[in-house]
This record gives structure tokens, C-alpha cells and sequence, in this order.
């Protein structure tokens, strides 16, 4: 993303069963769910590289609306986003964290899936880079993509949190 003249990423901190995620959205909408139980530190150095003019306000009432979709996410109530979203990355990224929307709930798909969603087959390593840079956990379901063996990856929230919103979602297609 192109360095903008001076802006505003309004945040908050979430709370939920012990969890605390810091999460962040411009006036066009959310940019940014940190990892579980990670320091404001998280949110400020995302910030400082990818908006470097911003300034950081903290407002718990205009976060509101994404903070109730998280938590019915969390809470297994709910299986998709509503809220709109503001992620900027590059053209390759974009389009992968695009395709991670097109996961269905309870479903995964291996780093070579997305690959070849995009028509890119060969490009499995810059699939799983990009994925990595997600600035928006939980909503861009980067955690629905797994190792071709199955086997759990990757997460920039941690494996411990990847497992969990996996085991979210394996419950909430039960219900």
C-alpha cells in the first residue's frame, strides 16, 4: 500500500474467555486482528510499517460492530463476516487473502489449493508467504489452510490459536 497523507486506524483491545486481541479499523473498515494475547506493540509496529503517517486512536465504541462479529465467530454463532474489511497488500496478496475468503466454514484447503485457485500452481512458497502476511486473523480465514499431509502450519497467532478457531469451526458445522 502506498503511503497515504496523515490518517487515523481507530482500535481497541477484545476480550473474550481469556483471549485478547487487538484489532483496528480506517474509516473504510477493519485492517487489522492481532494474534491472541500478543502487547499493543503488535498492532503499533503493523501500523508504523504499513501506515507510517497514521496516527493510532483508541475507540472502543466505533470497533463496536467488528467486535460483536468476532465474538459471535468465537462463541460459534457465527460463520461469516459482514463487516467490511481494509486490507492492503500487494496484487498477489490480495488476490490470495481473497481466495481465503472463498473458504467455506469448517473446510481447509492446502497451501496448493489456494495456488491453484489463483492460477498460479507453482507458486505454493509465495501462497504461503503471503498468507503469513495477513494482517486480518479470524476474518481472512487464513487458519483454514493446512500442510498437504494434513498436518497443522504456520500461524501467525500461534498453532495453539489455529487449532482453536479450526476446532470453533468443526463444532459450528455440528450445530
Amino acid at each position: 500500500m502506498s503511503s497515504k497523507s496523515k490518517s487515523t486506524i481507530y482500535w481497541t483491545l477484545m476480550e473474550h474467555e481469556g483471549w485478547t486481541l487487538n484489532i483496528a479499523a480506517t474509516q473504510k473498515g477493519l485492517c487489522f486482528v492481532g494474534s491472541k494475547n500478543q502487547p499493543f506493540e503488535e498492532l503499533s509496529t503493523w501500523a508504523e510499517k504499513r501506515y507510517p503517517s497514521s496516527t493510532l486512536i483508541r475507540d472502543d465504541e466505533k470497533l463496536q460492530p467488528y467486535v460483536v462479529e468476532i465474538t459471535e465467530y468465537l462463541h460459534g454463532y457465527r460463520k461469516e463476516f459482514t463487516i467490511p474489511m481494509d486490507y492492503h497488500g500487494t496484487e498477489f496478496q490480495v488476490s490470495v487473502w481473497n481466495a481465503l475468503c472463498e473458504i467455506p466454514f469448517g473446510e481447509t484447503r492446502t497451501y496448493s489449493d489456494i495456488a491453484k485457485h489463483i492460477q498460479k500452481p507453482a507458486a505454493v512458497r509465495a501462497v504461503g508467504t503471503a498468507i503469513g502476511a495477513n494482517p486480518v486473523l479470524i476474518t481472512v480465514p487464513c487458519h483454514r489452510v493446512i500442510g498437504k499431509n494434513g498436518s497443522l502450519t504456520g500461524y501467525r497467532g500461534g498453532l495453539e490459536m489455529k487449532k482453536h478457531l479450526l476446532t470453533i469451526e468443526r463444532e459450528g458445522r455440528e450445530k
